[in-house]
């Protein structure tokens, strides 16, 4: 069960509604966020809700029966809209396309980059600068400092940043230089991260775990939410299976799920989800078609030469195509639904 509570709401109208729905049984969660305060009762006592909705302060009163409730659909029907400013939006019937290259290498690459985007009216860019390899030895990124440039020269051309954090320590000193923290799937179920960013006041992507189900990206998102942080976006980013044909399994049945099951955006990633260049226009077209709010795709000037992950990148080339394909199908899907 979720309560809403009226942001005016008094100390005393919350302790009298705690007082009340713990006597039935129930045991209470509270949580502040940037938009609201919400009541989080769990217990499985059968009662009618209206006498609990009708008490002071309290705007409204929903049940939801899933484990994980705020991020669930069965209490905000309307789908969320994350905005980002500078009229950069994710979700509610909006195509977001993010690129950018797998790692930050240098600034005449971000330059470089950036000057494709901006041809193609790409408003986020993606880039990592702490990079968990499988290998020590391979590039891991250009740290903080690189970071720094990135944000700069992104900041200067109206594009927002989205890079990958990957522990709860780094959350402070990359703040000011973020727009969206990634999680990447190694730490989908870092909880002490997901914990540390509910307490900020920042978008946070969180990618599926490579072996984990939908039910734990949801719990992984309600993790943040019930920290204090709203802006939220799921990401399927292909799940790890014994097919060897491909690098991993991309569970586009994921996409009309999570859309049913919750109202946070859903992005895909077709660059992990495939791992190789030649399949992923396929795969973010049928993305898209399967209802995804967005695709996050690798793009590099020189894909041959990237530090990490070249045999999953497209090149500029390549990516031109892919965006004028992706908004030809979203344009064509939204005849579809009649929009």
């Amino acid at each position: 069960m979720i309560i809403q509570l009226e942001n005016t709401i008094q100390n005393a109208d919350i302790l009298h509604i705690e007082q009340r729905v713990n006597s039935l049984g129930y045991q209470l969660n509270k949580v502040k966020t940037q938009f609201g305060q919400y009541l989080v009762a769990v217990g499985s006592a059968e009662f009618d809700i209206r006498k609990i909705g009708q008490l002071k302060g309290i705007r409204d009163i929903h049940r939801v029966s899933d484990a994980y409730k705020l991020v669930s659909k069965k209490w905000r029907v309307q789908d969320t809209e994350i905005d980002l400013g500078d009229g950069v939006k994710i979700g509610r019937n909006n195509l977001s396309i993010m690129a950018g290259p797998c790692a930050i290498e240098n600034e005449a690459q971000i330059t470089s980059t950036i000057s494709h985007l901006n041809t193609n009216k790409i408003r986020i860019m993606r880039g990592g600068v702490f990079k968990p390899r499988t290998s020590p030895y391979a590039f891991r990124g250009a740290g903080i400092e690189g970071l720094k440039i990135f944000s700069a020269h992104c900041k200067a051309n109206g594009i927002k940043v989205i890079t990958e954090v990957m522990q709860a320590d780094q959350i402070e000193e990359m703040m000011d230089y973020v727009d969206i923290f990634q999680v990447g799937t190694r730490n989908a179920q870092n909880f002490n991260l997901l914990d540390a960013l509910g307490e900020v006041d920042k978008v946070v992507m969180l990618k599926r775990g490579f072996s984990g189900s939908i039910d734990e990206l949801l719990q992984a998102a309600e993790y943040v939410y019930s920290n204090g942080n709203e802006k939220i976006i799921l990401c399927e980013r292909g799940i790890r299976t014994f097919e060897k044909a491909y690098r991993n399994t991309l569970d586009l049945n994921a996409v009309p799920i999570l859309k049913e099951k919750s109202h946070l955006p859903v992005v895909v990633d077709p660059s992990h989800g495939v791992g190789l260049r030649n399949y992923i226009e396929p795969m973010a077209l049928a993305a898209v078609m399967a209802g995804a709010d967005g695709v996050i795709v690798e793009v590099h000037q020189c894909p041959e030469k990237a530090a990490s992950d070249g045999q999953q990148t497209l090149d500029y080339k390549e990516a031109e195509q892919l965006y004028d394909r992706l908004r030809q199908t979203y344009s064509l899907k939204k005849s579809f639904n009649g929009f």
